[in-house]
């Protein structure tokens, strides 16, 4: 267990961007009494900038050396992750980590596992890179007076989006620029249809709600269907399209999450965010709404990030979920309205859909669109059949 101000001995997993950024951003903390003891990676023949005696290739001797009492876990496999993070909690090493579907989709268990070992687990660089969004929300608005936390939660789609409306580029194009740049996978489908948001939302509102929930009962959509049709819809409208996670209190005693394109007006604080940076706004009864900005993607801003988790850790910092022990949390639910504008390439498809009521409807030979109010709880049902048939759906106020 880790001593207030001891040295951090770490074991690091990973040493990929963000693995290699946090190399190099604590090679540079004159004030981190801390340093990387070991590096567990998976490909012996990849060239490397580090010497060869760092690197291992079997998890337990990071997780069976006594001396490393800190593990800092920075790989994508997020089951292998899991794995590691558990083992680690479990024979009493603290964790930092960046992976934020493991966390998601594990949270409840690894709150569970912090109490039974007394070690603690953070993870402020699995949601909005460079930005303290979580530790915020744990200190800051530490009571029950939260409304909403509304937000650009991903790097990497909103570039594209930038380039898209800023620059005139096609949707392929700006793929094409964010892969070059090192801003999206050669499989973007994480980032642009919106899991990436998805599982930072779900983080966020156990910080920020107290409530524990399910990725699969959150409905998500993303920009992989944007078409060059809605691009010029969206400019005729005099709006930007970015793609928002929203958490937002419904009453009192619920609250509702959706990841969902939205058509932004220039007064809303997200309409120039641009390029790789996240913005993020959480609005209270009280204090009305605060705004924070960074960047989301690249391995110095999210290596930061980590440091920062590994400093918080070095003065015995931990979440201690206080939502979930002082207040009654609010329960999930999908049982709002939102107004939308869905479009698809055939008229049948928007038969799917069972509008409240309808504002504007438009067909022609390639493009067919309905804007409107719809339930959300009817649109988590359509998930599947929406990502099947490539259908474009924004939200709007």
């Amino acid at each position: 267990m880790t001593n207030v101000n001891s040295k951090q001995v770490i074991g690091l997993f990973g040493f990929g961007v963000v693995g290699e950024g946090l190399y190099h951003v604590l090679k540079k903390s004159r004030t981190t009494n801390a340093f990387i003891k070991r590096i567990c990676v998976i490909d012996k023949e990849k060239q490397r900038s580090l010497r060869d005696g760092c690197f291992c290739y079997d998890a337990d001797l990071i997780l069976n050396d006594p001396e490393i009492n800190l593990v800092v876990e920075l790989i994508n496999d997020d089951q292998a992750a899991y794995e590691i993070i558990k083992k680690a909690l479990q024979s009493g090493k603290s964790v930092v980590s960046g992976n934020k579907k493991m966390i998601a989709e594990h949270i409840e268990e690894l709150i569970e596992l912090q109490k039974m070992s007394g070690s603690a687990l953070l993870y402020d660089a699995s949601a909005c890179g460079s930005i303290p969004v979580i530790r915020n929300l744990e200190e800051y608005y530490d009571n029950d007076l939260l409304l909403s936390i509304t937000g650009i939660l991903n790097g990497s789609s909103n570039f594209i989006l930038s380039r898209i409306f800023n620059d005139g580029m096609g949707y392929e194009e700006a793929l094409g620029l964010a892969r070059e740049l090192g801003f999206a996978e050669a499989n973007p489908s994480f980032d642009v249809d919106g899991y990436d948001s998805l599982y930072k939302l779900v983080i966020l509102s156990a910080h920020g709600f107290g409530t524990i929930v399910n990725p699969a009962d959150v409905f998500h959509s993303g920009i992989s269907t944007l078409a060059h049709f809605d691009i010029r819809y969206a400019n005729e409208k005099g709006r930007k399209i970015k793609l928002v996670a929203q958490a937002i209190k419904t009453s009192s005693r619920s609250f509702s999450l959706f990841v969902l394109p939205k058509l932004v007006t220039p007064d809303e604080y997200i309409y120039n965010v641009e390029n790789e940076y996240n913005g993020v706004i959480i609005e209270g009864e009280f204090y009305e709404k605060q705004f924070m900005f960074g960047k989301g993607a690249g391995g110095l801003p999210t290596g930061s990030s980590v440091l920062s988790d590994i400093t918080a850790r070095m003065h015995g910092y931990k979440y201690e979920y206080k939502k979930r022990k002082y207040f009654n949390i609010p329960a999930y639910t999908n049982d709002i309205e939102l107004k939308v504008y869905v479009r698809s390439q055939r008229a049948s498809d928007l038969k799917l859909f069972t509008f409240e009521h309808t504002d504007e409807q438009y067909q022609s030979d390639g493009n067919h669109y309905i804007t409107g109010k719809i339930r959300l709880d009817s649109l988590l049902k359509l998930k599947n059949e929406i990502f099947k048939r490539k259908i474009f759906i924004a939200f709007f106020d």
